[in-house]
This record gives C-alpha cells, sequence and structure tokens, in this order.
C-alpha cells in the first residue's frame, strides 16, 4: 500500500509536494501521502519551525497542534466567547508573525544537534526543500539559485541565523563570497520569475493532460501500470508531433505562395514588346531550367522527413 501511495504522488514532484509540520520536534511531521516518498527512500527531511519551550503561553497555545490546526484553532478562538480561548488565540496568531521565516532559534539548535556529521538530508522552510549537510558541526543548504549560475565556486551556503544572512563556501567549504553581489540579486529575481511561469505552464499541462491517478485500481501491477505511462507518453508525444507536422506545413504553404506570385509577376516583361519565337523559344528553355531544379526540391522536400 505504501508503494502505491508514493506512485500516486510521484507526478507531484514537478510541482511540489505538501507537507503539514508540527512545532515539537524538527523531524516531526503530519502523516500525509507525501511523507511516505521520503521513508521509502530512506531520506531523512527535517525542519526549524519549533516552539521555545521556555515560553510557557507559547507552548500552551500551540501544544501538538500541526500547521494547518493551529491556523483552524486560531480561527475558532477568535470566534469564541470564552476571553481565555480568545487570549490563546492570540499568543498563537502572534507566534505564527513571529516566527514568518519559518525557522526559529530554538530549532536551529535542534537541528544543529540532530543533524549528524556528513548527512545529506533534506531541510523544509517557506514551502521549499533545500538540500543540507553538516561539516565540522556547521550547517549547510546546497545552493541553487539561478543568481549563482556563473558562480563556480559558490556550492553551499552556511545556515546560522534564522534571517537568511548565511556565508558561502566552495565544495570544500571554504568562504568564497559572490564576485558581483547586483548579479546575484538580479539572478535571484529572474530565477522567481522563472519559478512562477514553470509553475503556470506545469499547472496548465496538469488540468489538460494529468492522468487521473484515482481512477487507477489499486491492484494494478507494475507492468499494468507501466504500459499505461507508456500509452499516456505515446499520446502526448504523437500530438506534439501533429502541432510540428502542422506548423511545418503552414511554413512550406506560404513559402510556395511567394514562389507563384513570383512567376506570374516575370512573363510581363513578354507583353511589353512582340518576342520572336527565338526568343520565345529561348525564354521557354530557360523557364524549363528553373522550374526543373523547383521541381527536384519539391519532390525532395516530400521525401525528405523533418527532425525534431
Amino acid at each position: 500500500q505504501n508503494m502505491s501511495d508514493a506512485m500516486a504522488i510521484l507526478h507531484k514532484l514537478q510541482t511540489g509536494l505538501d507537507v503539514n509540520v508540527k512545532f515539537t520536534g524538527v523531524r516531526v511531521f503530519e502523516y500525509t501521502p507525501e511523507c511516505i516518498v521520503f521513508d521509502l527512500l530512506d531520506i531523512p527531511l527535517y525542519h526549524g519551525w519549533l516552539v521555545d519551550p521556555q515560553v510557557a503561553d507559547i507552548v500552551k497555545a500551540v501544544g501538538n497542534c500541526s500547521y494547518n490546526q493551529l491556523v483552524e484553532k486560531i480561527i475558532s478562538c477568535k470566534q469564541s466567547e470564552n476571553s481565555e480561548l480568545v487570549s490563546e488565540g492570540f499568543v498563537a496568531e502572534q507566534f505564527l508573525n513571529n516566527t514568518a521565516t519559518q525557522l526559529t532559534y530554538h530549532g536551529l539548535c535542534e537541528l544543529t544537534s540532530a543533524v549528524q556529521e556528513g548527512e545529506l538530508c533534506v531541510f523544509f522552510r517557506n514551502n521549499h526543500f533545500s538540500t543540507m549537510t553538516k561539516y565540522k558541526g556547521q550547517l549547510y543548504l546546497l545552493v541553487t539559485d539561478q543568481g549563482f549560475l556563473t558562480e563556480e565556486k559558490v556550492v553551499w551556503e552556511s545556515l546560522h541565523n534564522v534571517d537568511g544572512d548565511g556565508n558561502f563556501c566552495d565544495s570544500e567549504f571554504h568562504l568564497r563570497p559572490p564576485s558581483d553581489p547586483e548579479t546575484v540579486y538580479r539572478g535571484q529575481q529572474d530565477q522567481i520569475d522563472q519559478d512562477y511561469l514553470m509553475a503556470l505552464s506545469l499547472q496548465q499541462e496538469q488540468q489538460n493532460q494529468e492522468i487521473n491517478w484515482e481512477q487507477i485500481p489499486e491492484g494494478i501491477s507494475d507492468l499494468e501500470l507501466a504500459k499505461k505511462l507508456q500509452e499516456e507518453e505515446d499520446r502526448r508525444a504523437s500530438q506534439y508531433y501533429q502541432e510540428q507536422e502542422q506548423a511545418a506545413a503552414q511554413v512550406q504553404v506560404r513559402e510556395h505562395g511567394a514562389g507563384f506570385i513570383s512567376h506570374v509577376v516575370f512573363p510581363t516583361q513578354q507583353v511589353q514588346g512582340a518576342a520572336s519565337p527565338a526568343s520565345t523559344r529561348q525564354s521557354g528553355s530557360n523557364e524549363r531550367k528553373r522550374k526543373e531544379p523547383r521541381e527536384k526540391e519539391r519532390e525532395k522536400e516530400k521525401n525528405s522527413c523533418v527532425l525534431l
């Protein structure tokens, strides 16, 4: 059943997975089908959005709620006539507002102690997944922003505070500041725009061509599932090739139309004056010479195939 659930959500990796954190531990998430992928592949998943146990009122207000449950609790507390519940809802709402970066210093300390030296894991923050490792007691995140595309020496960014102000390092964890901060900033903005456009494109494609995974029988074998996926891929490829062929045909029609107009224009030179039989024969032979290569080109185009 776990394998079947994991296969059903693999296609969501193109757009992102929805996980629901709990504020009591760095590895505590609400168990959803999205978490099964990490369990089956034995990939540790961490977050750092924790409540400081020394702040009693926040601990009481948040309790053992997940993020979604806490939002629902805040809404219900605001509508309650009980002043104590209203106060709890206000404290919980303040906690979410004050930790909007989804990382607290208590969570950062817990992360530093929980992650093993040299361990490769996934860090969840602000609805993003990042590759994280630990080197000499310091946490590092893999740099994947578009702005660092030309920065060959920048590989890791240290995670030592909640404000995102880390130090950039190379593959050996030696400090390597970016050569041009302005270029990095512009690249980050371009990456945000590209991510947004990609998300829209994937969402539209998913709405138009997504396989209805809920209708796939639970007892389907791997071979039958592979056949269904291959049939869907073949259908999309066939549709793509048809669209490309139609576009190529339209281009050929426009080119041949322009060629036909040019043939209509040339004979007007004979209308202006009487042409002798010799000139007519010469013109006819020249006309055949011009037509023969064009006919060969057309025949060649019919027999040729377009490489996409």
